[in-house]
């Protein structure tokens, strides 16, 4: 049985059509008549997977970081109440760490197990390439989550929330806002400077300005922490006596974000924030809040990599789409939360 695996995954592991910022949807069942269909670069059969289960029993091993602030937290949950929904997924959960050396022990252990597929959230993507690489040289296909490697050859699947697309729109909906107000105050409060998808997010939310001749003002960058939202944004306000509008990266340090908001008793300016968490959506909601939108950077992507994780061990299609097999690459939405459509997202979001 696991000979026959590995041969198969690793043959898996070469092929695929490459289908950039493809959505992930909802049902994993094909919509063909005939639910065998061929691969035309491998020459494999895929076949349809029923949403519920009930196909051939995978064993998918997940790891990723310390669940450490809200947004990891649902990163976790979801993605163990998504394989709990089908009856023929085991789920191997290694315990969450910040340690990367740690994190590839854990890749090394799963391959030695023999599971099927491993979906793989890194503290670092660079320093778990290698043992992504190892793992797919094995013969396990590995379903990379939000933090990608620094080699194409690391993972079979990528998914990503949209770092760019968010700063794009929360720049977008700024600009909205302030329609004709050409010298306004833009503050931003970023997240940890030192990572890749800060600078993303910054350059997304920066050009989105520009392109309405708009532009940053004072920024500042926390931790992810309520403790370090709240710290940098009290030196903001202080620097600044006077502010159309904030960018906040992220929910979870937007708590102490509006800590610091309410301690200096400021409300001229309206605030977006980032990632989309419960606390934020009701503060939308009750309309009483500098909170006006948030974007969404979704808590759901461990979950749909384990989704797509089980069709790549069942060599299954990723339903609703015309092509055989799993796309290489999907890049998810970027939406922006109001108090117009909050109630469609309330369902998604997490507690910081």
């Amino acid at each position: 049985m696991y000979a026959f695996r590995s041969k198969r995954l690793r043959m898996m592991a070469t092929t695929g059509a490459a289908l950039a910022g493809v959505a992930l949807l909802a049902g994993c069942s094909s919509d063909a008549d005939n639910g065998d269909t061929e691969d035309e670069a491998g020459g494999e059969e895929t076949t349809e997977a029923d949403e519920g289960g009930s196909g051939e029993t995978v064993v998918i091993g997940f790891s990723g970081p310390a669940a450490d602030h809200g947004w990891l937290g649902a990163i976790n949950s979801a993605a163990i109440a998504q394989a709990d929904g089908y009856d023929d997924v085991e789920l191997r959960v290694a315990e969450g760490t910040n340690d990367p050396n740690l994190q590839i022990s854990q890749v090394e252990t799963f391959v030695n197990e023999g599971v099927d597929v491993i979906v793989l959230l890194p503290t670092d993507g660079a320093a778990l390439t290698e043992a992504a690489i190892n793992a797919m040289n094995a013969g396990v296909p590995v379903v990379n989550v939000d933090r990608e490697f620094s080699s194409n050859d690391a993972a079979r699947v990528t998914i990503l929330g949209d770092n760019y697309g968010m700063g794009v729109s929360a720049g977008e909906y700024i600009c909205g806002e302030l329609e004709g107000q050409s010298d306004a105050v833009i503050g931003e409060i970023a997240g940890i400077d030192s990572l890749q998808l800060t600078t993303d997010r910054s350059q997304g939310f920066s050009d989105a300005l520009a392109d309405c001749g708009l532009s940053v003002g004072p920024r500042v960058a926390a931790d992810f922490t309520i403790a370090g939202g709240q710290e940098v944004t009290a030196q903001l306000l202080s620097a600044n006596p006077e502010i159309d509008a904030i960018w906040n990266h992220d929910d979870d340090q937007g708590i102490g974000v509006l800590a610091a908001i309410d301690e200096a008793g400021r409300d001229e300016f309206f605030m977006v924030g980032g990632a989309g968490s419960s606390n934020a959506m009701e503060a939308i909601k009750s309309g009483d809040s500098v909170l006006k939108a948030t974007v969404i950077y979704p808590s759901t992507q461990a979950a749909d990599g384990i989704a797509l994780a089980r069709l790549l061990a069942q060599n299954a299609d990723l339903g609703d789409l015309a092509s055989p097999g799993v796309p290489r690459r999907i890049v998810l939405d970027a939406p922006v939360v109001t108090a117009e459509n909050v109630d469609q997202y309330m369902e998604i979001g997490f507690e910081s």
